[in-house]
């Protein structure tokens, strides 16, 4: 299987290059970014060294589809998707919070709440709920983006009085972020599943808020499988979750956390192949579609072929 690890191209009136953890983003003529999602997967704040044929193409793929079911309700950044593993859209300069909102106590809010926490984010939580019970309401727990280390919590109070956002615009990112989790609960529920948790960034262009990024992957977003959560919960058992914890429990089981002198355990073919597969069954169970490999073409030139001759119809 061929996988993507990383690019290197030249693009016509190419501009800017950032390399993220994932991504390999292009900057065209100071006016378009083109984002190639590789195969690359991380886990812990580190790439691992063995890339994941088609994991690229699962998350660009649930991003383009849950973005085109969004934009009724707020524009996006998205111009065209050209490739399975590549999205080209308008540059928008991105607000400095991630609008992570939350419909049941779990992932980080749990652990603060498990210590004792009773605010998250200047949101107060009830007494008495458990890990992964649904919480009264969906909340708000808004993190800066930092440049450097790692996102912190902050509050709506504290965003605007540090006017990071203003207060009108906050009110807008408020109303699309309640909006668009109400959508993809929605859509989640269809495929037997319950969407947990999720993050939405956003971003201005003239003058204009646009849904930027990718939402509702298993890279950014929680879900757990509906059938059975009650009798999960009654019984104080685990909940069955759809993400990538499962490459994070492998890393566990095998001596991995990301801590200073650990090594990432070596990566198999078979172990590659098996994580391969769980990303088309994340795509198949979140989209309800079957998955279709692209046909027998080296990867990268592919991906170039679709991104040039779109960039020559711009």
């Amino acid at each position: 299987m061929s996988a993507l690890k990383e690019t290197h191209f030249n693009l016509p009136k190419q501009t800017n290059f950032y390399k993220g953890k994932v991504r390999d983003v292009y900057t065209i003529d100071n006016k378009f970014l083109v984002m190639v999602v590789t195969d690359r997967i991380s886990a812990f704040d580190v790439v691992l060294p063995e890339a994941i044929p088609f994991k690229g193409q699962v998350l660009n793929q649930i991003a383009a589809k849950f973005l085109q079911a969004t934009e009724d309700i707020v524009p996006n950044w998205v111009i065209s998707v050209p490739d399975s593993c590549v999205t080209i859209g308008r540059i928008c300069e991105p607000y400095k919070v991630e609008m992570v909102i939350r419909g049941y106590l779990a992932g980080h809010a749990w652990r603060e709440y498990n210590a004792g926490k009773r605010q998250v984010c200047g949101v107060t939580l009830p007494d008495g709920l458990k890990e992964n019970d649904i919480l009264p309401e969906p909340i708000i727990t808004p993190t800066t983006k930092a440049s450097v280390g790692h996102d912190e919590d902050i509050s709506k109070e504290a965003i605007i009085e540090r006017g990071i956002v203003s207060a009108d615009e906050y009110e807008k990112l408020e109303k699309y972020t309640r909006q668009l989790f109400k959508r993809g609960t929605e859509i989640a529920k269809e495929q037997g599943l319950i969407l947990v948790d999720t993050k939405y960034e956003f971003g201005k262009a003239d003058g204009i808020i646009y849904l930027i990024d990718e939402i509702h992957t298993p890279d950014s977003s929680r879900y757990f499988y509906s059938d059975g959560y009650q009798e999960r919960q009654e019984k104080g058992e685990s909940q069955k979750q759809l993400s990538k914890e499962f490459v994070r429990r492998w890393l566990i089981e095998n001596g991995f956390q990301g801590k200073d002198g650990q090594k990432v355990p070596t990566m198999t073919p078979e172990i590659v192949q098996s994580i391969s597969e769980r990303y088309i069954e994340l795509y198949e169970q979140i989209t309800g579609e079957k998955f279709i490999k692209p046909v027998a073409e080296e990867v990268t030139k592919r991906v170039l072929k679709a991104i040039n001759f779109k960039l020559s119809v711009l």
